[in-house]
């Protein structure tokens, strides 16, 4: 029997334009309960130069119990890009208008690099929608702020992501190149830390243990900054999501449920 992560489930794709530009959207959900209100929603946001297929495996474990979003942003993915540099709060808010007009008010917002950056201006911004956040590889290392350190660390990171997510990140990288260079200069000036430490949501920060990108020092001043804050390596690259999409899937459901049950007390 295949691993549960290659088990096939149809997602539905939309396309949802917000102020002239295009947000695509990924939802699955189990038995086939897409449009049901099903609460909250696992909203999975992709780095820079990366698209839904960064969460391809994640999101089918995560789907079997939960309804999952997997978002294309402007640029990335094959959705037609902006033409100029979208700040990190403007990618936000279309991730907050496109969920919300396909009827999602109550979600976990998990970000992967770039992502991580998106989903915590989201939350900074709709608190009352977000039930917190999961930062997977978050950046930038408020340490090593530079694009020369940037790219010197993505060249390292390549040798331990594997054949398959190596071919994944080429493959979406040179169809997202013109976005990919305008996003630069808002994803390395965004002011990470103090952003993560105005949240009022719980942060789960997930690293993996051999990510060259989000080091395990940045990892946890991010950690310590926020209201509620823990964190969680798993053995892998930037992208631990993917090579190890079951133990990430447990980990975003274990956050969950101790969030429910500290609710409830």
């Amino acid at each position: 029997m295949p691993p549960a992560y290659c088990r096939h489930v149809r997602a539905l794709v939309e396309t949802v334009s917000v102020d002239g530009l295009e947000v695509r959207l990924r939802t699955m959900a189990p038995a086939g309960r897409r449009r049901d209100q099903l609460a909250p929603t696992v909203v999975l946001v992709h780095g820079l130069g990366m698209s839904h297929r960064s969460f391809a495996r994640s999101q089918q474990v995560l789907s079997r119990t939960h309804r999952t979003v997997s978002v294309d942003l402007p640029g990335f993915g094959g959705v037609p890009g902006a033409g100029r540099s979208l700040a990190i709060g403007e990618l936000a808010e279309l991730v907050m208008r496109a969920l919300r007009s396909r009827g999602v008010h109550e979600s976990i917002l998990v970000g992967q690099s770039m992502g991580a950056q998106v989903v915590v201006e989201a939350a900074a911004r709709h608190p009352a929608d977000v039930v917190s956040v999961v930062l997977v590889g978050p950046v930038v290392d408020d340490r090593r702020r530079t694009l020369a350190h940037l790219a010197l660390a993505l060249g390292r990171d390549g040798v331990f992501e594997g054949i398959r997510m190596n071919a994944v990140l080429v493959t979406d990288y040179l169809r997202s190149v013109r976005q990919y260079v305008l996003q630069l200069r808002p994803m390395l000036r965004y002011p990470m830390r103090d952003a993560v430490a105005g949240l009022r949501v719980p942060v789960l920060v997930v690293r993996g243990t051999r990510d060259q990108i989000a080091s395990s020092g940045w990892a946890g001043r991010l950690t310590r900054v926020a209201r509620q804050g823990a964190l969680v390596e798993l053995f892998g690259a930037h992208h631990v999501q993917e090579h190890q999409p079951r133990a990430f899937a447990e980990l975003v459901d274990e956050f969950l449920r101790a969030q429910t049950l500290e609710g409830v007390r």
